[in-house]
């Protein structure tokens, strides 16, 4: 594998095709030679079924959210469990080997849901999701792509700051602009610089045109045009990367101008 590194955060609110992005740009680095991490840090996960995993092998996969005994070891403390001194700093960097699942050369972790994690408060499971995250955006020397819920609330600001592109994927509507205005405010207050937008599901050039007048300072990477056959793949749980060619070389060009903005 060749040595690469890039942290990518995608962003959005529901539906408007975080998961569909994060599957493809993973599809595309591991089929360079990159080594890949896709995190699925979305409560309602579904990164393994654009991956084209059967339903068996999703309920196999263990969320770290859920790894109550290895929490407990490394916290000090007992996942649930509020108040109380643990550590802040636990031991995290074998977790990826340990429990992730190997998909075609990538290496996905479903982080799982924290009761308290919306709250922002220090509960154990808590804490060790955000230094998971942390550690694979600042520490690790690979592709590491996150499929993120609407908002950003469990980045850390030293997380953040190790974020080689924040993208937010929107959809032709105002509401999806509005959630992509209120993420780049939230990402100023964590010290991200640049907001890249995405523009999905476009199907005529006003669609584009809407998009682009409403942006104001944030810069659109490219667009993914609306295809019958990502919903279709969706459906029948394949990969979005083999149901249409034509979404694959739309991503590319995406993927070209990270590449050029990591340069």
């Amino acid at each position: 594998m060749l040595k690469f590194s890039m942290k990518i955060a995608i962003t959005g609110k529901g539906g408007v095709g975080k998961t569909t992005l994060s599957s493809i740009l993973s599809f595309l680095y591991t089929k360079e030679g990159k080594r890949v991490v896709a995190v699925d840090a979305d409560p309602d996960a579904n990164l393994a079924q654009a991956f084209g995993l059967a339903e068996e092998e999703i309920i196999d996969i263990r969320p770290i959210s859920e790894l109550t005994d290895v929490i407990a070891e490394r916290t000090g403390a007992r996942p649930g469990s509020m108040g109380g001194v643990f550590k802040l700093n636990p031991r995290v960097d074998d977790i990826p080997d340990e429990f992730g699942k190997r998909i075609n050369g990538i290496t996905l972790l479903v982080m799982g849901k924290s009761k308290e994690a919306a709250s922002g408060c220090y509960c154990p499971e808590n804490v060790f999701l955000r230094r998971l995250l942390r550690h694979l955006v600042v520490e690790r020397d690979e592709v590491v792509i996150v499929d993120m819920e609407a908002g950003i609330e469990h980045l850390t600001r030293g997380t953040a700051e190790g974020v080689d592109a924040f993208i937010v994927v929107v959809e032709p509507g105002q509401r999806s602009i509005q959630t992509a205005h209120q993420v780049k405010e939230m990402a100023r207050g964590l010290g991200v610089k640049n907001v890249y937008v995405v523009a999905n599901k476009i199907h005529r050039p006003e669609d584009l045109d809407f998009i682009e007048g409403a942006l104001l300072e944030m810069i659109l990477l490219g667009s993914i045009s609306f295809r019958p056959e990502i919903m279709d793949a969706d459906i029948k749980g394949l990969p979005p990367y083999e149901a249409s060619p034509e979404t694959v070389e739309e991503v590319m060009k995406i993927k070209k101008r990270l590449d050029e903005l990591k340069v």
